[in-house]
């Protein structure tokens, strides 16, 4: 069964019919690409567009084609955006819900990934009840890379505000077991949202908001990639942030240089 076709026809409330009706085949033949089966090539180019989102998102490619290099970026990167908020709520949403082991996120602020979706701690809270290891890390609103990304960018004080405002969705989390915020002061050159094999990797720009910013979709392949260097960078920025804490907020990151 394609789960993802599933869940992305019942969150936009469009029926079998209609994407068929949008692929000009019968109603028939979409009922055999929600049991499994994968569609010719322009019919799949037809129904993501139709659906808007990424073909590679509806059907991966389970195996590398023929001549095609088996490990490396060649089978790594699923594909790309124009900038992080081209990147459809859909996506976000199936990639959290089927994760199964662990959701990694590290940001300055990612205000976006509460405000685009109201449930996300009630949604990560219940990851964790399912044995999901659910790890978060923000800017330390107080720490001196939050203060240089925010002159960086032109807002002052703003972003560091904005890190404040974002943590209060995140407070219900604390006492859930699998759950754990930290916060942290390093130099920030990419945010990370790893959800088990798959990797989104926002690169930042000097001056400019993340969100403006390209994104690729990263699938892990082997230990000698794209994946593992980035998630191998979250794993060291982890390692150095200090738990967040509500009533000790203002105090310095442990550990920092």
């Amino acid at each position: 069964m394609n789960e993802r076709l599933h869940s992305v026809l019942a969150q936009r409330g469009i029926e079998p019919e209609a994407l068929a009706e949008a692929c000009e085949v019968d109603p028939k033949t979409v009922g055999r690409w929600l049991g499994g089966r994968v569609p010719h090539p322009r019919h799949r180019f037809r129904a993501a567009r139709f659906l808007r989102v990424e073909e590679i998102f509806l059907w991966p490619d389970p195996q590398p084609r023929a001549g095609r290099q088996t490990g490396g970026l060649g089978t790594e990167l699923l594909g790309t955006y124009q900038n992080r908020a081209s990147v459809p709520r859909e996506t976000w949403l199936t990639l959290l819900q089927e994760a199964r082991q662990q959701i990694d996120v590290l940001v300055f602020s990612g205000t976006f990934f509460a405000q685009s979706n109201p449930r996300v701690a009630k949604m990560l809270a219940e990851r964790a009840a399912d044995g999901v290891q659910v790890r978060l890390c923000f800017g330390d609103p107080s720490g001196h890379s939050v203060a240089v990304r925010g002159r960086e960018e032109g807002i002052g004080d703003t972003l560091a505000a904005k890190i404040r405002a974002s943590l209060t969705y995140y407070r219900p989390l604390l006492p859930e077991e699998g759950c754990e915020v930290r916060l942290h002061d390093t130099t920030l050159y990419n945010s990370l949202f790893r959800y088990d094999d798959n990797l989104l990797v926002n690169p930042h720009i000097f001056g400019q908001p993340a969100s403006a910013n390209p994104l690729l979709h990263l699938k892990r392949v082997d230990t000698t990639g794209w994946f593992d260097n980035y998630a191998q960078s979250f794993e060291a920025a982890w390692a150095h942030a200090r738990p967040w804490t509500p009533d000790q907020e203002g105090t310095a990151a442990h550990g920092q240089d």
